[in-house]
């Protein structure tokens, strides 16, 4: 199962809140600096520093906008559209997940955006500062979410001040327009306060909504890790964002074993039994030598399958082989975590799999791949597949 992120939402949201709480929880910071650099915008700076709010400590990520860029286009109203920013991701090297998510956050912005301003969403402009601000938040929480394997998030709700803010259209109500518009096209509810101010941006519930998979806690878990993000604003309370890596112990897997002695199929109809049942849909198929009645020797075909499979792989049993009955049992299985990384060697770009559990890690470069670098550069095959796996692991810290 993959790892599974919890925002709390206590405190508030922002984009900087949460990218700093993403590297609190282990998020990689080098990784991060190479993304940002391929942005090839060299209009900021950033700092990452550890910082207290109210006695509480934390991760603070801070961007740095260079005022003299943005006085060249002083009485320019410089402005960048979604296609701008659309264009700078499609021309940035950022790892594809990355670059999905990052995409689908500014689309959620810009919708609320233009439903606030009665526009389309090709009309919405973003100030060139806030720009800058949302460009960096939103696409370092992007890599730092593919970086820590998060596949859910649980937002149970985000909590808002109340009052006015002082923004680019003048005095808006708390929660702003886009805010209100992202939470009620998301579903994500907000708890209003007495608070003054802005504690939601929408920077901050874009991103929330586009990675929320789950809107309640399950029933019993534990926590991996927590992280802080430390926001910039000081409401007479801590001003952070909580972050948690959650585990939730799950049911044991639910799988069929299916199992035919089988003493009259030629050797060559049970390799060709073997391989269509594999495109049948079945996990694994093994043959076991074994003896039958009358001391024949046979072989027990035995196939691991999931029960949506079982009427094909039944059907495919009887019409490749001699057999005329099949044994099948449900158990129970636990497996190891697995996701393929693409890994660049000098034989060529091998895949490897990455399996997991618990704090157990393994790396296994897939044999298709492996056999097609030996093909194309003649090197020995534990060679490329020593180095792919020495790279995968050293790639994957």
């Amino acid at each position: 199962m993959g790892r599974i992120l919890f925002l709390e939402g206590a405190s508030g949201i922002s984009g900087d809140m949460t990218v700093a709480a993403l590297l609190d929880l282990g998020g990689n910071p080098e990784k991060l600096a190479q993304c940002l650099k391929n942005l090839h915008l060299d209009e900021f700076d950033y700092e990452i520093s550890r910082k207290k709010t109210y006695g509480l400590d934390g991760c603070d990520f801070n961007v740095i906008l260079h005022h003299e860029h943005h006085h060249e286009h002083h009485g320019h109203h410089f402005h960048r559209h979604l296609s701008d920013i659309q264009a700078i991701l499609k021309h940035a090297v950022l790892p594809a997940k990355a670059k999905e998510l990052a995409e689908k956050i500014f689309r959620i912005v810009a919708e609320a955006e233009a439903k606030a301003h009665g526009c389309s969403v090709e009309e919405v402009h973003f100030h060139e500062v806030g720009a800058v601000d949302s460009i960096v938040d939103i696409v370092s929480a992007a890599v730092l979410i593919d970086d820590l394997g998060i596949e859910k998030c649980i937002v149970t709700g985000l909590t808002e001040g109340s009052g006015t803010v002082h923004c680019q259209h003048g005095e808006l109500p708390v929660p702003v327009p886009a805010v209100v518009n992202i939470a009620q096209a998301s579903g994500i509810p907000l708890r209003i306060t007495d608070t003054k101010g802005e504690m939601i941006t929408p920077t901050g519930i874009a991103i929330a909504a586009a990675l929320r998979t789950d809107s309640v806690l399950p029933e019993e878990y534990t926590i991996e890790k927590i992280g802080i993000g430390l926001g910039k604003r000081d409401f007479g309370r801590p001003n952070m964002l909580r972050a948690m890596l959650l585990s939730v112990k799950t049911d044991p897997e639910q799988i069929y074993v299916l199992e035919s002695n089988i003493d009259d199929s030629t050797g060559e109809m049970i390799g060709l039994a073997m391989e269509e049942l594999l495109e049948a849909g079945a996990k694994d198929v093994s043959c076991i030598p074994c003896s039958m009645k009358k001391n024949r020797p046979a072989v027990m075909l035995k196939i691991i399958a999931a029960e949506p499979d079982l009427p094909e792989i039944e059907k495919t049993v009887f019409r490749c082989t001699t057999s005329i009955g099949l044994r099948k049992y449900r158990v129970e299985r636990v497996c190891m975590a697995r996701k393929i990384i693409p890994v660049k060697t000098v034989y060529g770009t091998i895949n490897v799999k990455r399996c997991s559990y618990e704090d157990i890690v393994r790396y296994y470069p897939e044999f298709e791949s492996v056999k097609e670098a030996v093909k194309e550069t003649g090197a020995a095959y534990q060679e490329i597949f020593s180095e792919a796996a020495r790279l995968a692991k050293e790639q994957d810290v």
